[in-house]
């Protein structure tokens, strides 16, 4: 998908909200059940992507102990995290860099 396909105000709002917790993603779905929009749909499987990153690599970063090995898993989360929100705030179709197409191929069955 690219990024001047058109938005719509109504899959903006569940695009947001799926990248707010796992909780949100899950409300994500719900929201954007009745009326698939592509534009959640989208955001929604780049924000489950970016959870699963979350949780693996905080899961990794557990291993370590000295403080420098998790803090830089933890701020490549964020990093992930930020940008997928801020495509989906812009209304656009923002790929995480270099994951973000195997996110779409592995979880199209999500909405």
């Amino acid at each position: 998908m690219n990024q001047t396909q058109e938005t719509s105000s109504k899959g903006k709002t569940p695009a947001i909200v799926a990248y707010i917790t796992i909780i949100g993603f899950i409300i994500a779905i719900f929201m954007n059940m009745d009326d698939k929009d592509k534009l959640a749909s989208f955001h929604i499987r780049q924000a489950f992507g970016a959870h699963i990153i979350f949780y693996l690599l905080g899961a990794v970063a557990s291993t370590f102990s000295n403080l420098f090995v998790p803090t830089a898993f933890y701020l490549v989360s964020v990093v992930i995290w930020l940008y997928g929100l801020i495509g989906a705030i812009q209304g656009e179709y923002k790929m995480i860099p270099y994951i973000g197409v195997y996110f779409q191929k592995w979880f199209k069955s999500i909405t």
